[in-house]
């Protein structure tokens, strides 16, 4: 999949041909968005598309590697690729395991601390997560999506009730762009924090290291990827999620 020519790699994202594609590739929640040291606090990024999770010229692992030199073992910070949506699950709930005995107590759900992210697909992925995380009563303190393109089955729109805040950023533009608008299940557990537009035919980013095909046949998608303002802000917001006294600020 990762040779597909890249033609065929932009007609995966449109409904039908994504069916084939895919085929090439291999409780009420409990809600918070207080705070604690002393909960297992994790930050997951997905990327879009058919990108590697160590691909480091892509936004969401430079922000990964980031994160997880200032954390180091006090954040649990990893990068997954869009279609190991179950990966990340089953580590999650492994992580919140903390005394080992194969299942989730009340407690040990409800002291979950998760940050989730994603761009392009992997934002459609972001939602996912968290709705099968609701599944299990599990909260999840923040969401983030870019540039959020769903994938058939999936629903990128509506934000599931376990979710604390959830934010969009999307640009409108070509024929691979963000979904505009995304909305609560439950607007009295979560809070929409905004639907921020940028605009890259008036303000164009060069995103350098891109494949040809990601610079041209899907350009703006591009730019939101790789553009600082986004990801400054996005960082932002992950460090308003995370206990401060764990962060080594001399990384920065």
């Amino acid at each position: 999949m990762p040779y597909l020519p890249a033609l065929a790699r932009i007609l995966c994202f449109f409904p039908l041909v994504a069916i084939a594609c895919a085929g090439a590739v291999s409780a009420d929640p409990l809600i918070t968005t207080e705070i604690s040291a002393e909960a297992p606090a994790m930050v997951i990024g997905f990327v879009g598309g058919f990108v590697k999770h160590d691909n480091a010229v892509h936004s969401t692992v430079q922000l990964i590697r980031h994160l997880r030199k200032q954390y180091a073992a006090a954040v649990y910070v990893e990068a997954f690729e869009n279609r190991h949506r179950d990966k990340a699950y089953r580590e999650i709930r492994r992580r919140l395991d903390r005394d080992k005995d194969g299942r989730l107590s009340t407690e040990e759900r409800r002291n979950a601390r998760i940050v989730i992210f994603g761009h392009s697909w992997g934002a459609s992925e972001t939602v996912t997560l968290a709705r099968k995380l609701e599944q299990d009563g599990i909260p999840v303190l923040l969401t983030i999506q870019v540039d959020s393109v769903h994938k058939i089955g999936q629903n990128d729109k509506v934000i599931p009730a376990n979710v604390g805040q959830a934010v969009n950023f999307y640009q409108p533009d070509g024929i691979i762009h963000g979904r505009p608008a995304i909305r609560a299940a439950d607007p009295d557990r979560t809070e929409i924090v905004g639907n921020f537009r940028f605009d890259y035919k008036a303000n164009p980013i060069r995103c350098e290291g891109y494949p040809w095909f990601d610079r041209v046949l899907v350009k703006a998608h591009t730019q939101i990827e790789c553009d600082p303002k986004v990801w400054s802000q996005i960082e932002g917001l992950i460090y308003s999620k995370l206990p401060p006294e764990t962060r080594d600020t001399a990384a920065r």
